[in-house]
């Protein structure tokens, strides 16, 4: 009996992480994931660079345009920066997730900021998450130090 009910918690969880794209809201303006927020007093993604180079941490509000999410669920984004390069975000305790269309959308998002290297394996994965093919993910041979943002909200503007 423990192994029919086990079985059926299992199926569940995994049809519910299959449809976690077709349940979440489409990213329209004004459109919350994860905490209410607003976008007053949220400062640019060059300026929390800016700001990183004088300070190790920043708490606040972060605007800036999507380029890619997490193709899976939605369980991360980067935003865009002016080099080319962009800021990975992900989400508080993984609460909420956010949908495959807010690519190319500017948002808000409120949270902690701060420089941090990111290990091999997580590069790789994030890669596997983003759509790399298996060649581009064993090209990630190196640790990357960069910025990384944990919000607690996201709102699309």
């Amino acid at each position: 009996m423990k192994k029919i009910i086990s079985l059926l918690i299992c199926a569940f969880v995994a049809l519910n992480m299959s449809f976690a794209q077709q349940q979440i809201t489409p990213a329209k303006k004004g459109v919350q994931y994860g905490k209410k927020i607003d976008a007053q007093n949220a400062i640019s993604v060059a300026d929390l660079e800016k700001k990183l180079q004088k300070n190790e941490n920043f708490n606040g509000k972060i605007t800036g345009e999507v380029v890619e999410v997490c193709k899976k669920k939605g369980c991360f984004l980067t935003l865009k920066r002016a080099d080319g390069e962009s800021v990975m975000v992900r989400f508080t305790d993984y609460g909420y997730f956010v949908p495959a269309d807010i690519v190319g959308k500017k948002i808000t998002v409120e949270g902690r900021a701060k420089i941090k290297e990111t290990s091999v394996e997580w590069l790789q994965h994030y890669a596997e998450d983003k759509g790399a093919s298996k060649e581009e993910i064993a090209k990630i041979t190196k640790p990357k130090t960069d910025i990384s943002i944990v919000a607690d909200g996201v709102v699309v503007l």
